[in-house]
C-alpha cells in the first residue's frame, strides 16, 4: 500500500531507483529462464523490436545514465536504433548483464539528476510489462513495482504539466494527482485498476480492460510517451 507521502507534489529522488530495484529482481530471473527462440519474440508494444532489441534498448539506456554519456540526439529513436545495433553480436546473457548492472546502478545517478531522469525508470518498467504481454505472463503491468510506479507517474506527470488528472485508484490510500496544477483546466477523473492507468499512460492496448472510469480527457492525451 502507497501512502500520502509517496502520492505527494515533493520529488522522492529514491523513488526511481526503488522501482528499479523491485523490477530487477523479479525481470532478470525471468529473462534468465527464458530459451533462446523466446528473444526473437515480436513485442507488439514496440513495432520492430524483438524480446532482444527491447532488452538491448534498456540495458544500454540505463549504462548510459549510469555512465553519463548523455549526446545530442540521446534516447532519440535513432540513437536508440543505434545502441540496439552496437550489440547485434553480444550474447543474451551479456545483454541481461548489462540490463542487470543498469539496474542496480542507475538509481543514485538519477537521483542526482534532479527529476529529468526520472521518466527513464518509469520507461524502464513499462518496457518490462511490455516483454510480460509477449511472454504471455500474468500482471504484465502490475507486481509488487506497482505503488512506486504510480507514485513515479504521478511526479513525471506533474513535473511536465501534464493533462491534469485525478485518479481514485484501487488499493491505493489516497487519490493519485497527476499533470499540472495551473487551474487552466479542470482535472479529468479516472476511477479504476494501477495497471490499466498504467497503461493509458503508456499508450499501450487495454486489452479488453473494463470496469473503469475515464471523464473530463480524452484517452489519447494522457499518452506520456508519443505514438
Amino acid at each position: 500500500m502507497t501512502t500520502p507521502a509517496d502520492l505527494s507534489d515533493v520529488r522522492d529522488p529514491e523513488l526511481p531507483g526503488r522501482l528499479l530495484t523491485l523490477e530487477r529482481d523479479a525481470l532478470v530471473p525471468l529473462l534468465r529462464s527464458r530459451p533462446d527462440a523466446d528473444f526473437a519474440l515480436p513485442v507488439a508494444a514496440c513495432p520492430g523490436w524483438t524480446v532482444r532489441d527491447v532488452v538491448a534498448h534498456c540495458s544500454s539506456a540505463l549504462v548510459r545514465v549510469v555512465e553519463s554519456r548523455f549526446e545530442k540526439g540521446v534516447f532519440s529513436p535513432e540513437c536508440n536504433d543505434r545502441d540496439i545495433a552496437e550489440r547485434a553480436d553480444w550474447s543474451h546473457a551479456r545483454i541481461l548483464d548489462e540490463l542487470e548492472r543498469g539496474m542496480t546502478e542507475a538509481g543514485p545517478a538519477i537521483a542526482r539528476a534532479g527529476g529529468v531522469l526520472d521518466a527513464v525508470a518509469l520507461g524502464e518498467w513499462v518496457h518490462a510489462g511490455d516483454l510480460r504481454v509477449t511472454f504471455g505472463e500474468p500482471g504484465a503491468y502490475a507486481g509488487c513495482g506497482l505503488p512506486e510506479a504510480l507514485a513515479l507517474l504521478g511526479a513525471v506527470t506533474r513535473a511536465r504539466g501534464h493533462v491534469p488528472l485525478h485518479a481514485d485508484v484501487d488499493d491505493l490510500d489516497e487519490p493519485l494527482k497527476l499533470g499540472g496544477a495551473s487551474g487552466e483546466r479542470t482535472p479529468g477523473r479516472y476511477i479504476g485498476d494501477g495497471p490499466t492507468l498504467v497503461r493509458l499512460y503508456a499508450g499501450r492496448p487495454l486489452d479488453g480492460a473494463a470496469g473503469y472510469e475515464l471523464a473530463g480527457v480524452e484517452a489519447a492525451e494522457l499518452n506520456i510517451f508519443g505514438d
